[in-house]
């Protein structure tokens, strides 16, 4: 039987191959929304309405991948709901849940100087400076009502185990080199 490393190795490959076919995730599909075949979605993107322009979807089925388009969507409370034509009832719907959405990069808006995509940052090694330690990975990116904040797991080769939170605004983060896979941020390992 499959471990949980095992899945999460599958997963890691699949995001990693949709990576290289220039897919980038841009939200989750939610709970089933009444029974036509509706459902809440997550938009990862910034201005959260422009996932609708964003076809077709990309997903990843026991199958192998393959694509959604919207045939209809609207705000809904604090959130969105999304009809697409592959799903036509709420049974099938309820299969939909968790499901991670990706685009096309190409769809994406362009960025402005010194911006970047989450998904380009997660992974990356953040490094403190002046000391030049490694504090860990990027794991994870999340909004506050000030700015970002990265989440940063430490790995074999990190300073320590502890899990760190970072805010992500000039004064903290130095640079980024996505060649180099890194971030240099202005965090002492103590915080």
């Amino acid at each position: 039987m499959p471990t949980t490393s095992h899945h999460a190795d599958v997963a890691k490959s699949f995001d990693e191959s949709f990576a290289e076919q220039g897919l980038i995730k841009i939200g989750t599909l939610k709970k089933p929304y009444g029974v036509q075949g509706w459902l809440w979605v997550f938009s990862d993107t910034e201005d959260r309405e422009a996932i609708f322009a964003m076809q077709p979807w990309v997903i990843r089925t026991a199958l192998g991948q393959r694509t959604l388009t919207v045939k209809n969507w609207h705000a809904q409370g604090k959130g969105y709901v999304v009809q697409l034509h592959e799903i036509p009832d709420r049974n099938m719907a309820e299969t939909y849940y968790g499901v991670t959405l990706w685009a096309a990069r190409t769809d994406l808006a362009p960025l402005g100087e010194d911006e970047h995509y989450w998904a380009d940052l997660i992974g990356l090694t953040v490094i403190s400076q002046p000391d030049g330690v490694k504090l860990g990975q990027i794991k994870d990116l999340f909004e506050t009502g000030a700015h970002d904040v990265m989440v940063v797991k430490p790995t074999p080769d990190s300073v320590d185990s502890e899990e760190r939170l970072i805010p992500w605004h000039k004064q903290t983060v130095l640079t980024v080199d996505l060649a180099a896979k890194t971030v240099t941020v202005d965090w002492a390992q103590d915080y």
